[in-house]
């Protein structure tokens, strides 16, 4: 029996590394890797051997005999991917060929390489586990929070708890007797960029796409406007979205824009309180949803089903776990794209979409309703959000939505960094294969590296970092060898004595050891994943506790 790739799929390759027989595609090297929805496996070329779901981060691969219900339509996805074969014909082994994307190797020169990165989440992490794969290499981690790994603690909803689970690599990954980190340090407030320099032959910056696109519509702004990224950071326990006041008492959510990230909201938003219970989401969020009121999310998008942009697999695991419709005109606009696309994936997602019920049918639980051809005008309301006008796209004819709460969800933008340049029309910052250039001379700037959204833009799931940020750590490398990169003065006790002379209150690896099992062990109690701090000060106190007597008495004194 072949193995079958799931819902949770995050592309980061692990398993076509491991596969002995090469059946599993695309693989880094093959076109459309970087935009593929999720991995597929050969079930005419698999051995049943089971590698891949060793190596798979996030749980997504199972043997075929043990899918439950809602992962069945994942067979025929991983099927369909391959062309048909006569049934009789089963494809012979093929022997691996050399690695897809060759480690790089790091021919040490007088003083091992240092690198320091700049953001912790998948990025960051997996160009950490590229460089501590050679002999020596140094890698110091800097995040602005108290903990790591980024959009994989506050940006998966917390029901989707098989695609955190990639946090247990970058926990490896940390254990690595030459990485440290440094939390609670903001490079550009607290390190500069030649700090660090004088510390790391080079800095590699992996800080992600922070800022959402806004819509610029009369009435965003308002009281019961946001976005869905700081949603669900609030519902994830983010420190600095922690206490936004979210008013869940209409019966009515507007989410406009329909990728994942809107989905993900509409599902959380429609689940039972008691399911989301048994996930790591905030108390203060599980309290709020615990009196919520939502009745219905509406998921507006301006074009139309064609051109939805979420991804297949969020589609099969929304309508498999959630009530979802449409109005009957969006079913005939179904109906129409469906009459007259030839593309594959668009069809499979069409083809899902036409067996969605009638929005018109009642309901005893909370629905999603997908919307289509609608356009932002205005947010309704005086001195709070009463709802949404919009536009039926491409014409003048007017429709509103009544909604207490309304949140848009597209897209990011990447936050120009101190010391570095930056494109303002791509948001991103300029480079070559991560290397950073400067867009006047076109030369590169020496030391400074990218990954990740801000290297490439907002594209890809979390997976697609482990090639980019190879790319870049290749380009580090060869610079490294060619002896492009000048030795640092300082060394890593000087470091720390900067840091800490900076921000006391520096994070380091116990200390984020401590917050995890405090975490967990709260969790623990209450039949839970982990229940976060969501307070810094509370974070702290905690990871001070891990510290030994003499440095707890030092951080006392700094601190006054």
């Amino acid at each position: 029996m072949p193995h079958v790739i799931t819902q949770s799929c995050c592309n980061d390759g692990s398993c076509v590394f491991a596969c002995p027989v090469n059946c599993i595609h695309p693989s880094p090297d093959e076109p459309g890797f970087a935009t593929a929805e999720m991995l597929h496996i050969d079930p005419d070329a698999c051995v049943d051997c089971g590698a891949c779901v060793s190596a798979c981060p996030v749980g997504a691969i199972v043997p075929d005999n043990r899918l439950d219900a809602k992962q069945l339509p994942f067979v025929e996805i991983n099927s369909a991917f391959y062309p048909e074969r006569p049934a009789d014909v089963k494809l012979p082994p093929t022997s691996k060929l050399a690695p897809v994307l060759p480690a790089p190797e790091v021919h040490l020169r007088h003083r091992p390489l240092t690198v320091a990165i700049v953001g912790s989440g998948p990025a960051a992490m997996y160009a950490a586990d590229e460089l501590l794969t050679q002999h020596g290499v140094r890698v110091n981690v800097f995040e602005k929070l108290p903990t790591p790994y980024g959009l994989v603690r506050s940006g998966v909803a917390p029901d989707h708890q098989n695609t955190k689970k990639v946090t247990k690599l970058f926990d490896r990954v940390s254990r690595h007797r030459h990485f440290n980190f440094y939390l609670n340090v903001d490079v550009g407030k607290h390190l500069s960029h030649a700090d660090l320099l004088a510390h790391h032959h080079a800095v590699l910056y992996a800080v992600g796409a922070p800022d959402d696109r806004r819509l610029d519509i009369d009435g965003m702004g308002m009281p019961g406007t946001g976005t869905a990224t700081e949603l669900v950071a609030w519902i994830n326990g983010h420190p600095e979205f922690a206490h936004l006041p979210i008013d869940l008492s209409h019966e009515r959510v507007v989410v406009v824009g329909n990728g994942n990230v809107a989905l993900d909201v509409a599902r959380v938003l429609t689940t039972d309180p008691d399911e989301l219970a048994r996930t790591d989401i905030s108390d203060r969020a599980l309290e709020v949803f615990r009196n919520s009121m939502v009745r219905e999310v509406v998921v507006a998008a301006r074009r139309g089903p064609a051109h939805s942009a979420f991804t297949l697999p969020e589609l099969i695991g929304l309508t498999t776990t959630s009530e979802v419709v449409l109005d009957p005109d969006d079913h005939a606009l179904v109906a129409r794209d469906l009459a007259t696309t030839t593309d594959t994936l668009t069809r499979n997602k069409l083809e899902i979409l036409t067996k969605l019920g009638d929005s018109s049918a009642g309901g005893a639980r909370p629905r999603i309703r997908l919307a289509y051809h609608l356009t932002p005008r205005q947010v309704l309301g005086e001195r709070r959000a009463t709802g949404v006008e919009f536009t039926v796209t491409g014409t003048d004819e007017l429709r509103s939505i009544d909604a207490g709460l309304v949140l848009t969800s597209i897209g990011y933008r990447g936050k120009k960094i101190r010391d570095l340049p930056f494109d303002e029309n791509a948001a991103v910052v300029p480079n070559e294969n991560g290397r950073v250039v400067d867009p006047e001379s076109g030369r590169p700037v020496p030391g400074a590296y990218v990954a990740g959204w801000i290297k490439r833009g907002p594209t890809g799931f979390i997976g697609t970092n482990k090639s980019c940020s190879l790319q870049t750590v290749q380009a580090l490398v060869a610079d490294f060898n060619a002896g492009a990169l000048t030795d640092p003065p300082g060394k890593q006790a000087a470091l720390d004595e900067l840091v800490r002379s900076r921000q006391p209150d520096v994070v380091d690896s116990a200390g984020w050891g401590a917050i995890d099992a405090a975490e967990i062990a709260r969790g623990g109690d209450e039949g839970r994943p982990r229940n976060k701090f969501t307070d810094i000060a509370d974070m702290l106190a905690v990871a001070a506790s891990a510290q030994p007597a003499p440095r707890r008495r030092l951080l006392a004194r700094l601190l006054g």
